[in-house]
């Protein structure tokens, strides 16, 4: 059995409910509003569900790297990779909206000596991150989203 905890359904809808709730703060304040949330700020992604090709928008904190974007797949520390980062698998064109500018952006996952630089720039930021990896068996990923 892999290690992490799963979110049970009462937990999960109230999560999808503060992200939707998160998401129209931000689009109706132009950014204003819940733009910094644990010491770091927010990015909305935006990407294609990989089974119902609906628009799907997730906020997330994130970090600046040059000229792109980075997140972490943590999952709050669960055995399974968020929805948002499956869904970039299926197709890493997507979309980032910080304040009122929206980017195209392509989803790499990082490796390497890259992973391990923006993940320790993700720590400093958020350093419950270390917390999600040690809940875990699976390696957190690190996605890099590339503007285009």
């Amino acid at each position: 059995m892999r290690r992490g905890r799963t979110y049970n359904s009462a937990i999960a809808a109230v999560q999808k409910f503060a992200a939707k709730s998160h998401v129209a703060l931000l689009r109706a304040s132009k950014g204003r509003f819940g733009g910094r949330v644990l010491g770091g700020p927010v990015l909305v992604l935006i990407t294609t569900g990989r089974r119902s090709g609906e628009r799907r928008e997730t906020p997330l904190l994130y970090v600046e790297d040059g000229n792109s974007f980075a997140v972490i797949a943590s999952n709050g520390g669960t055995a399974s990779h968020p929805a948002w980062f499956l869904n970039l698998a299926s197709k890493p064109e997507a979309e980032v909206r910080i304040g009122d500018r929206t980017f195209p952006v392509r989803a790499e996952e990082a490796s390497g000596e890259e992973r391990r630089r923006i993940w320790d720039l993700a720590v400093e930021m958020y350093p419950t991150y270390e917390d999600y990896q040690g809940r875990t068996d699976r390696e957190i990923p690190v996605v890099a989203l590339r503007r285009i």
